[in-house]
């Protein structure tokens, strides 16, 4: 047996013995000439690879245009899924507008714990003096809509909600819902609010589920004493039910909110990246489900039409996990305010990140100052 280079493998081969006894090399040389154009031996291979080619090519269109078709068909259903609240914003003197381009979202989740849903589906996203914020978040968009800035306000803050002096900012939503919430957010950070989101927590579960589960890594193994449920150390793979009991832990983190903060945002950071898998967009009826549980957990000021929505998913298809950065605004930690457990807000580092909010220029902020949450693992 002779030996043979093999260029791909980088290594020597033995050619094995044909079973007509002919020479390995002389019966490869006359298959090279067989392949040569013009030869009759050649046709019914290059006409099957067409066919396969026809065929694969096929079926991503079936793939693409399916997935085009059905976000075409559905975009009304969507859109009518999607709660409007009327009279959100606040009126009288705002900050001035925000750089050409760019938009500020204030997005927030209620800490009511009822079976039903809080938004969507006409349920109601605020009842006056039963629900609280759960969560705060900031979130600017670059007129390039290239990154994405989620800032998390503790809602635990201690600011001055108007007409009620000081304290927590979760009061706010409580005292007066969406527009003393935005009023209170504008006079202590100076940003203007173009629109503002309620995410329901609940509908975390659907979202979740039909994404097939999302991962998260935990640092150390952690007890829930209050939902009775242990988190080990390294991935976890969380259905909606284990989602939701994990973006709401508060008791036996380390850092209290803090860590419950990093949690929510890893749990949207895993949620956006596997909802920008090929798995997903590429899977018509898995992307429906997806949609249909997203807009059904969301309620949006009545500002924001379709055509809005619309744009603003166009605007950041090309976003994934890695092009979000989540901050907290700079604080001072724990503190007492009579019987109360407050955050105190460092003012002075804080108001650095609000005018780079205002200017637009987060990524120098952030270049210049730190402050980025790590949420690739959590406690």
């Amino acid at each position: 047996m002779s030996a043979k280079k093999d260029p791909a493998a980088g290594a020597d081969q033995l050619d094995e013995p044909r079973p007509d006894g002919a020479d390995p090399q002389e019966a490869d040389a006359d298959e090279e000439l067989a392949d040569e154009p013009g030869e009759e031996k050649s046709e019914p291979r290059r006409r099957r690879g067409r066919r396969i080619l026809l065929a694969v090519v096929a079926f991503l269109l079936i793939v693409v245009l399916g997935a085009a078709a059905l976000l075409w068909e559905r975009q009304s259903t969507y859109n009518s899924n999607i709660s409007r609240l009327p009279g959100v914003m606040p009126t009288g003197d705002r900050p001035g507008p925000n750089v050409v381009g760019t938009e500020n979202w204030l997005l927030v989740g209620s800490d009511t714990r009822v079976e039903t849903k809080t938004t969507g589906e006409g349920g109601l996203v605020w009842r006056r003096g039963q629900q609280r914020a759960d969560t705060i978040m900031l979130v600017h968009l670059p007129a390039e809509r290239d990154k994405v800035y989620v800032i998390s306000i503790p809602r635990d803050s201690w600011v001055t909600v108007p007409g009620y002096g000081q304290q927590k900012i979760n009061a706010a939503f409580s005292y007066g819902g969406p527009p003393l919430l935005i009023e209170t957010v504008e006079d202590l950070t100076g940003v203007r609010i173009d629109h503002f989101g309620a995410i329901d927590f609940n509908g975390f579960k659907d979202m979740t589920d039909a994404l097939g589960g999302v991962d998260v890594h935990i640092t150390k193994t952690v007890h829930d004493p209050m939902n009775h449920i242990t988190w080990p150390a390294g991935k976890n793979h969380l259905n909606g039910e284990k989602a939701l009991l994990f973006v709401r832990q508060r008791y036996n983190l380390p850092n209290g909110d803090f860590d419950r903060i990093k949690r929510q945002q890893a749990f949207l950071r895993a949620v956006t990246q596997k909802a920008a898998t090929a798995g997903t967009v590429t899977n018509p009826l898995k992307l429906d489900r997806f949609l249909s549980a997203v807009t059904k957990s969301i309620s949006v000021d009545e500002g924001v039409s379709a055509g809005d929505l619309r744009s603003l998913a166009l605007s950041l298809r090309n976003v994934r996990g890695s092009d979000i950065t989540f901050l907290t605004v700079p604080n001072k930690g724990p503190a007492q305010r009579g019987s109360q457990s407050v955050v105190l807000l460092d003012d002075a580092k804080a108001r650095l990140l609000y005018d780079a909010v205002r200017a637009a220029k987060l990524a120098e902020y952030v270049d210049q100052h730190g402050g980025a949450n790590k949420v690739t693992k959590v406690s």
